[in-house]
């Protein structure tokens, strides 16, 4: 199992410090470093100013998001960052929720597994550099009755291939995913709940018409250091009730649902009305400590060992950390202790 960092969204403040930890996870071995987009920074703006300043880290988008971005503009992206840093980009695509898709970039949300389809293989047609040429229900390529014509991604191609991962959370684009792309990105995974989402991606994959040699399973993880596990469950609870409560309304909340269906209902609803009310700090307070522990890794030492085997066991190929602390020295701490960490684990 390789190690991945995340250190969320761009953009808050601490952008000096977000560059430092993923200079330190670049000097520790650290696999990749993924970057997120939501309505502030954009992930690929990112990616080229981390990717200037390390050396050997994967760059991942974790997510790139199709509303944002016409297929072709994607690949173009694509081809671009993994060019300039000579093979190390991985392109990571979501369809975000319908308040982001159609309150800021303006794109209906619905039929999103039928968009996703067709995006995906369009953008990687263009990385394959074939002509694009595409007549679907959301997007046709070149436009007809123009004078548009099927052209070809003009950027010489690196030796490997640029793999396309998807995040997906609800048990359909589970399946989509394990159909479609190279790779999952999962958030909020517990070892103990794996299983059912594996199942979905095996679900698609077996719709494949050619078999994938290896697919990524790659979940983000939150990780706060420390010997007292409330005190680190509180640090990570604000961001956990931020999704589980905020991140949607009432009817649409992926997270929320998600929440669900691990076991959680009760306090999900709960979470979500306080979050919706703008009582912040209650959300995350009645955010369970074991939610957090199910889907984190709190402690240090043997204990981080013991959950980052469990998620080997269960089937993670890359284990991407999002280091919680107060400060700069606190977030490096949690790195190196995942690193050292990493290192005791052993794959099945």
């Amino acid at each position: 199992m390789k190690l991945g960092i995340s250190c969320g969204f761009w953009g808050m403040g601490r952008d000096a410090d977000n560059l430092a930890m993923a200079q330190r996870a670049d000097e520790l071995g650290v696999d990749v470093f993924w970057a997120s987009e939501a309505y502030g920074p954009d992930a690929a703006s990112v990616l080229a100013w981390v990717g200037a300043q390390t050396k050997n880290i994967g760059l991942g988008a974790g997510v790139l998001q199709i509303p944002g971005r016409t297929p072709a503009m994607t690949a173009m992206t694509a081809g671009s960052i993994d060019n300039l840093s000579e093979g190390r980009f991985r392109l990571g695509l979501g369809v975000s929720g319908p308040q982001v898709s159609e309150g800021w970039h303006g794109v209906g949300f619905a039929k999103p597994l039928g968009r996703t389809r067709e995006y995906v293989s369009i953008v990687r047609s263009a990385l394959d550099r074939q002509p694009v040429s595409y007549e679907g229900e959301h997007f046709t390529l070149p436009l007809p009755d123009g004078v548009g014509k099927a052209l070809r991604l003009n950027i010489v191609p690196n030796k490997h291939r640029v793999p396309i991962y998807l995040a997906a959370v609800g048990p359909k684009n589970l399946e989509l995913a394990g159909e479609l792309a190279d790779g999952w990105l999962g958030v909020f995974v517990s070892p103990e709940y794996l299983d059912e989402q594996i199942e979905g991606l095996k679900r698609g994959q077996a719709r494949r018409t050619e078999p994938v040699e290896h697919f990524e399973v790659d979940a983000t993880v939150p990780i706060a250091v420390g010997e007292d596990l409330g005190r680190c469950a509180s640090l990570i609870a604000p961001y956990a009730a931020l999704y589980v409560g905020g991140m949607g309304s009432r009817e649409h909340n992926f997270y929320n649902a998600l929440a669900c269906r691990m076991g959680y209902e009760e306090a999900a609803a709960e979470v979500q009305n306080l979050y919706l009310d703008k009582k912040w700090r209650e959300a995350a307070a009645a955010m369970p400590q074991q939610f957090i522990d199910d889907t984190s890794l709190l402690g240090s030492g043997s204990r981080l060992v013991e959950r980052m085997q469990r998620y080997a066991d269960a089937g993670v190929t890359t284990l991407t950390i999002a280091p919680w602390g107060e400060t700069l020295d606190a977030r490096v701490e949690a790195l190196e202790a995942a690193v050292e960490a990493a290192t005791k684990v052993k794959d099945l």
